[in-house]
């Protein structure tokens, strides 16, 4: 009788153990395919996905915002903060505060951290641009790059040591740096930034680098660069397109040509503007001529379902080009968090509501952040 009732008890337990065995696994199995996934653990197998931040943004000040930031991107970059206008606004004066808080954003993340940009002739500091005498701007260019170069050392991973020097044609820009220093100053800063911290990354950034004639301008300026012996790893393609410009074929193209230079390819700067070009239009002064034009704010208040899916389908074509490429692209950076962050609310035209990044201006995904997860999403 005993023996009959252990038999049964160790019989109920057996089902028991069983049950919850399977109980256990069932939760185990519902919490992978309903856990939801983030731009970077989806993309983390293929290159960085990088967010450029605000100083709002570094503060900490919208909750939201940082929320987004840490649960979707791996990489960021200063949108202003680093330029030299803010940095390095007197000839004996850094402005470190906001750039420490930046990095240590970066660090508290685990994020890969760029710095942007050390030498651009914009938003320059006025006293640097006034420096006439070859030997004194070399000198404090000098002293610019190395002081913070050096004090991110180790932190920072990838510098835009160069912004922006190139004419749409590819020929040189008159920049104060060509003027005072002449070509060479092209391969020196590099040479100065890989002084300060040589395992940095060191880029050459610029827009329009899918046109041809920029693109060889491009690839001209890296050769030379690299023919001085000079460290240079890679090129950033600011990445500011319209929903038909340019054509997957003419980024495709871009990639090719500085990928076959040796060159690591990024695309630093990526939004997609959903609102007409201005400059298609006639006029010297595109504020004047047409701000307040209701044409060119054609969605003010909300982007039409329309226009929503032929963003959508514009992103899901470009980061299928991105995953095709994926053994030569190493970042792709979007130019803010939400769309109501982003510059092209203000630029060319004032006052315009524009829709061009992945999240809305509540936080929110919308359609070409589901396009783009699409892609990789493995629950599917």
């Amino acid at each position: 009788m005993k023996s009959t009732k252990l038999f049964y008890l160790l019989f109920a337990f057996l089902i028991f153990f069983t049950a919850c065995k399977e109980n256990i696994q069932k939760e185990e199995a519902e919490t992978v395919v309903t856990t939801p996934l983030s731009l970077k653990s989806a993309y983390k197998d293929n290159f960085y996905i990088g967010a450029a931040v605000n100083a709002g943004q570094i503060n900490g000040e919208n909750t939201s915002a940082s929320a987004v930031l840490e649960r979707e991107f791996n990489s960021i970059t200063p949108e202003n903060v680093m330029k030299s206008m803010n940095i390095h606004p007197k000839v004996d004066t850094f402005n470190f505060e906001l750039p420490d808080k930046y990095v240590a954003l970066g660090e508290k993340n685990n994020m890969f951290i760029v710095g942007h940009t050390l030498v651009w002739h914009s938003q320059l500091s006025p006293w640097l641009e006034q420096i006439k005498d070859s030997t004194e701007m070399a000198n404090q260019l000098k002293n610019h790059i190395q002081t913070i170069v050096g004090r991110y050392k180790g932190k920072i991973k990838g510098w835009d040591v160069v912004n922006e020097a190139l004419n749409e044609d590819g020929t040189l820009r008159e920049s104060v740096f060509l003027k005072v220093l002449g070509e060479g100053y092209l391969a020196q800063v590099f040479e100065w930034a890989a002084e300060a911290d040589p395992n940095l990354e060191l880029y050459y950034n610029d827009y329009n680098l899918c046109q041809s004639a920029k693109k060889d301008g491009a690839v001209a300026l890296v050769k030379k660069i690299q023919d001085s012996g000079a460290k240079i790893d890679g090129v950033g393609i600011q990445a500011h397109w319209s929903l038909k410009e340019p054509s997957i074929e003419e980024i495709e193209n871009s990639i090719l040509a500085y990928s076959t230079l040796g060159m690591k390819v990024m695309f630093t700067e990526l939004d997609v503007t959903v609102l007409k070009n201005p400059w298609d239009l006639q006029g010297a002064d595109v504020n004047q001529n047409f701000e307040g034009d209701p044409t060119m704010n054609p969605y003010p208040e909300v982007l039409p379902d329309s226009i929503q899916m032929q963003l959508a389908k514009r992103y899901e074509d470009i980061f299928k080009l991105f995953l095709k490429h994926q053994d030569k692209i190493t970042r792709v950076t979007f130019w803010g968090i939400n769309d109501g962050q982003s510059w092209l609310n203000g630029w060319p035209i004032k006052g315009r509501t524009n829709y061009p990044l992945l999240f809305d201006r509540d936080f929110q995904p919308k359609k070409a952040y589901h396009s783009i997860m699409a892609l990789k999403d493995s629950r599917k």
